[in-house]
C-alpha cells in the first residue's frame, strides 16, 4: 500500500492519522509537536517519527502540508522536493500557484480541507484538483468533494471559519444555564446531547438548511423568538467575505 507522510503533526494530522487507522499503510511523521507524534506513533504500528520534515519526504512520495499558515512558506521553502512527489496541502490561504513555486519540481499539487471528523471516519473533505492519491486517501477517512475551481474551494475553507463561532455560543448557553442553577456538567452534556441528535438530524435530511430551521420552530414560538433575536445575516455574510478575502489572500 502506498504510505504517506505529514509535515506537521497537529490535531488535524493526529485526525487523519486515527481515522487510518491500525490497518493504515506506513505514516511518516513529522517531529513538530512531539507529544503528538509520539502518541501516534505509540498507539499506531504503521506510524513513525521522523527526525526532520525532510526525512518525511525522503522516505515517501505523499506528503500532506498540515502547518498553520502563518510559517507554511518558510516550512517549505526548507524542502527538497522531488519530481514524483504528490503534494496534498491542508493550509488555508496559500494557492496552488505559489505552492507549485515552493515544491518544485513536484508535479501533482492538490488542495485540501480535511475535518477533524476524519478521526472517525466521518469527513467530508473538499479538495482542487481532483486527484487519485489525495482521493484514495481522503476516502479511507470519509468522502469527498471536489469543486468546480480554485477560488469555489476557497468558499468551502471561509464556511470552516464558522466552526469556534458555534461552539462559543453553546458554551454560552452552557453557562446561561449554570447561572441559573444547572449543574455545568448537566448542562454540558445536555446540550452536547441534543446538538449531538441534532447533526444527525441534519445528515440525514434531504433538503435545505433553510426548510430544517423551519421545522424546528413554530409560528410565535419560542424558537422563533430566540432566532430573531440573535439572527444578524447581513454581518455572518460580510463576516464570511472578509474571511474569504483572508483565504484568497487578498
Amino acid at each position: 500500500m502506498r504510505s504517506y507522510g505529514f509535515v506537521g503533526t497537529g490535531e488535524l494530522t493526529a485526525a487523519i492519522v486515527e481515522g487510518l487507522g491500525a490497518d493504515s499503510p506506513e505514516v511518516f511523521l513529522s517531529p513538530r509537536n512531539a507529544k503528538i507524534a509520539h502518541d501516534l506513533a505509540a498507539r499506531f504500528p504503521s506510524a513513525r517519527v521522523c527526525g526532520s520534515n525532510q526525512e518525511v519526504l525522503d522516505r515517501t512520495t505523499t506528503v500532506v502540508i498540515a502547518v498553520r499558515p502563518q510559517i507554511a512558506r518558510d516550512v517549505l521553502a526548507e524542502l527538497a522536493f522531488r519530481p514524483e512527489h504528490v503534494v496534498v496541502s491542508a493550509v488555508a490561504a496559500v494557492s496552488l500557484a505559489e505552492l507549485r513555486e515552493l515544491t518544485a519540481p513536484a508535479e501533482r499539487i492538490v488542495r485540501s480541507i480535511p475535518l477533524p471528523t476524519a478521526s472517525r471516519r466521518a469527513s467530508r473533505t473538499a479538495m482542487y484538483p481532483d486527484d487519485s492519491v489525495a482521493r484514495a486517501l481522503f476516502e479511507r477517512v470519509g468522502d469527498v468533494v471536489v469543486p468546480a475551481d480554485e477560488p469555489t474551494l476557497a468558499t468551502f475553507s471561509a464556511a470552516t471559519a464558522t466552526f469556534a463561532a458555534h461552539l462559543d455560543q453553546l458554551a454560552t448557553i452552557a453557562g446561561w444555564m449554570a447561572e441559573h442553577g444547572v449543574a455545568p456538567e448537566d448542562a454540558n452534556g445536555y446540550l452536547a446531547h441534543v446538538f449531538g441528535e441534532l447533526g444527525r438530524t441534519l445528515a440525514g435530511f434531504d433538503g435545505t438548511l433553510g426548510e430544517l430551521a423551519r421545522k424546528h420552530e413554530t409560528p410565535g414560538g419560542i424558537n422563533e423568538q430566540f432566532r430573531t433575536a440573535v439572527r444578524d445575516p447581513a454581518r455572518v455574510r460580510k463576516t464570511l467575505d472578509d474571511v474569504l478575502a483572508r483565504v484568497k489572500g487578498q
